[in-house]
């Protein structure tokens, strides 16, 4: 319960990233990419006033780096600097003269106050290893935000340009070897670890800087999601399969609703008819704002579908479950109330201007969409035109729909990093959604896939426990002996170089 609790004081904290602008106003949103899922921050609002000294464990100290504002320009204000947020934890750590490993945890489109404890993989195994645990928040995100509060940097249209993938992999950078520097562990290997968005960073980051980090984990990293490499409808329709395989009847039901949900929403005082039958807390504005709030149930369920509590299986037990002869929108709701409890009233998200849409809007353009009836869901295809005009009605600027692959890669993956990458482990569950822009299949000898059929996002690195299936104890410990074979060829090569 402790753990419940720390985890939902860490999910109250991305409320403040969010406006209070409708559904209906916003532009084409892509389900979250976090390895935790919110939707557990329910009754108890925390303060978002909580950062990492009062939350954390002891061994787990705080620091800032003065970091550079502007990697990549010489101009006089790309010198400016900002204090970015890093965490390490030096409990398990062997010393710089064993050269003992270092860990390190890229953060991704969140706080990292809550990291070092629901991120369990590392401080799992860093006894194993006698790892240096080091956490480093990712720029514009919790406290390393340049230019002020980050309501101030999104009306800055200057201040937005410095917030970028790019430049926070250069500034990991730079905190990592000002970290060898400070305990002096010039020759300690590095090992990222990344999860989702931050899955993302890792595999990149050993690319782009394969002197700094021998090795990287990369979890639930949907790399191959963007230009057109995956079809658009890949996230909802593993959605659809995952609810298909535990209830035809409730994959049917769910079908079923949509048409319904507009039939009703038509008719004289429809949408205050269905704001009652599905107990919102506001009135609906449109029939897609219902829409929207049950296909973001079903995909997160789906998405973070793990145990014990399996959400597709909670949401489908209760729409079966509903009395016989219940009309299908009641059966809808009984799904609804069988996963997220029993509530007075229910609460349609609300999604805004924030930082991650801003980077949605600029490189991380993530094509999600469906067509008419290739999914259980209702037809929302991605329209770039369209996304791009909402992009620049919300910050002045479009979007780079082929940057991502540009400088990173991702067309002919399989030829090009056989060619030239290595160490990379891409970890997934096919139960999750965002696998289907995974990489799935061995790439080389040291470029690997590992997936579960049962697992779901980031499950792998969260901690262990006494009731995880076989199977996921079995993907870590493929994934550590892994990293423990890195290590061990590291260790060699450089007691070689240095007879």
């Amino acid at each position: 319960m402790e753990f419940l609790t720390l985890v939902i004081q860490w999910l109250s904290l991305l409320l403040i990233l969010f406006s209070t602008t409708s559904l209906s106003e916003t532009p084409h949103q892509i389900p979250r990419l976090t390895p935790l899922h919110r939707s557990i921050l329910r009754r108890q609002p925390q303060s978002s006033s909580a950062t990492s000294d009062n939350i954390l464990p002891h061994e787990f100290r705080t620091y800032y780096y003065n970091q550079t504002l502007d990697h990549f320009n010489y101009r006089p204000q790309s010198y400016a600097t900002f204090k970015q947020r890093y965490i390490v934890n030096s409990k398990f750590w062997g010393g710089a003269q064993s050269n003992s490993p270092i860990f390190a945890w890229l953060g991704a489109e969140t706080p990292i106050d809550y990291d070092p404890i629901a991120i369990g993989f590392l401080t799992d195994n860093a006894p194993r290893f006698k790892a240096l645990l080091v956490y480093i928040e990712h720029r514009y995100y919790g406290e390393s935000i340049p230019f002020g509060t980050m309501e101030e940097v999104l009306r800055n249209e200057t201040a937005r340009g410095y917030f970028n993938s790019a430049q926070a992999l250069a500034d990991y950078a730079e905190v990592l070897l000002y970290i060898k520097k400070k305990y002096s562990a010039q020759d300690s290997p590095i090992i990222v670890v990344g999860g989702s968005y931050g899955g993302m960073l890792a595999s990149w980051f050993r690319l782009k800087y394969p002197h700094i980090a021998l090795g990287a984990l990369a979890s639930s990293a949907p790399i191959l999601y963007f230009d057109n490499i995956t079809t658009q409808n890949g996230y909802f329709s593993i959605v659809t399969k995952d609810f298909r395989e535990v209830s035809e009847s409730c994959y049917q039901t769910i079908r079923k609703s949509w048409s319904i949900i507009d039939k009703i929403a038509s008719q004289p005082n429809g949408l205050s008819i269905l704001s009652r039958k599905f107990k919102l807390c506001q009135d609906l504005k449109s029939s897609t704002d219902l829409k929207f709030y049950l296909g973001l149930k079903y995909s997160f369920a789906a998405q973070y579908d793990a145990p014990p509590k399996y959400p597709v299986t909670q949401v489908c037990s209760g729409i079966d479950g509903a009395p016989k002869g219940a009309h299908i929108l009641d059966r809808i709701q009984a799904g609804v109330v069988s996963r997220t409890g029993n509530q007075s009233c229910y609460t349609l998200p609300i999604f805004g201007i924030s930082a991650w849409k801003r980077q949605t809007c600029s490189e991380m353009v993530f094509p999600i969409g469906r067509g008419d009836g290739d999914t259980m869901f209702y037809p929302s295809p991605f329209n770039l035109q369209q996304f791009s005009q909402d992009c620049i009605n919300g910050f002045g600027v479009p979007p780079r729909p082929h940057w991502i692959t540009t400088y990173y890669g991702g067309q002919d993956i399989k030829l090009v990093l056989r060619m030239f990458g290595s160490n990379i482990i891409f970890s997934n569950g096919l139960r999750d959604p965002y696998s289907s822009g995974g990489v799935l299949e061995n790439i080389s000898d040291t470029i690997l896939a590992i997936y579960t059929h049962n697992g779901s996002h980031c499950l792998d690195i969260l901690g262990k426990s006494k009731t995880d299936s076989d199977w996921l104890t079995e993907q870590r410990k493929r994934e550590v002996e892994i990293i423990q074979g890195w290590i061990t060829k590291y260790y060699v090569d450089l007691q070689a170089l240095k007879k």
